[in-house]
Order: C-alpha cells, then sequence, then structure tokens
C-alpha cells in the first residue's frame, strides 16, 4: 500500500515539475535552461509536449524527473545558515546562488 501511495506521489510531482518547466521555457526559455539546470535541446523537448505526453511521462516514470543541483556541503551550508545578521544571509544567498548557476547545465 505504501507503495503505491509512494508512486502516485512521484507522478504528482513529475507532473507538477513538467508543467512548471514547460510554462517556464515558454515565458522565458533563456531563464528556464538557467534556473532548471538544462540544455537547450532539452528545453525544445520540453516546450514541444502535448498535454498528453506531459501526462504520459508524468505517470510512467518509477523515480523522480527532478533532482537537487547542490550536491555539495558547502550550498547547503550556505542554504541553511541561520546568522543574526541579514546581510550576511543575504550574502549567502548569492554565494549560493553563484556556486549553483556555475555548475553547468546536464546535457540529455
Amino acid at each position: 500500500m505504501k507503495t503505491n501511495k509512494l508512486i502516485d506521489e512521484i507522478r504528482e510531482m513529475n507532473l507538477s515539475y513538467l508543467l512548471l518547466a514547460q510554462q517556464m521555457v515558454r515565458t522565458d526559455k533563456a531563464e528556464a535552461i538557467f534556473r532548471l539546470g538544462i540544455s537547450e535541446d532539452v528545453a525544445d523537448i520540453i516546450e514541444g509536449l502535448s498535454v498528453a505526453q506531459v501526462m504520459k511521462i508524468a505517470a510512467s516514470q518509477g523515480m523522480l524527473m527532478c533532482r537537487f543541483r547542490f550536491d555539495d556541503e558547502i550550498v547547503w551550508n550556505l542554504l541553511t545558515s541561520h546568522t543574526a545578521e541579514k546581510q550576511k544571509n543575504a550574502a549567502a544567498g548569492m554565494h549560493a546562488a553563484i556556486l549553483m548557476a556555475s555548475q553547468a547545465a546536464e546535457v540529455a
């Protein structure tokens, strides 16, 4: 029973992710490529998916389609730092964004 619920939740997450990614690509492709960490070829594929294809892809995957882009402990520490001064938090957030942006987009 837990396995079916988990698969349903993964399907819903995949569907939400695909719909969001498609909306982002259609609104501003360059920004979507940057924010999603995908290649232009992948963005083109996502942009061209029909609703039926999105539904089929979301339902057919047994694993999450999205993943965390920040695998480094330093980025996690920057994102979760709880300093008293707001400027330090802002600087840590900007530093984390720079580190994440420097990671190359994955090529499909």
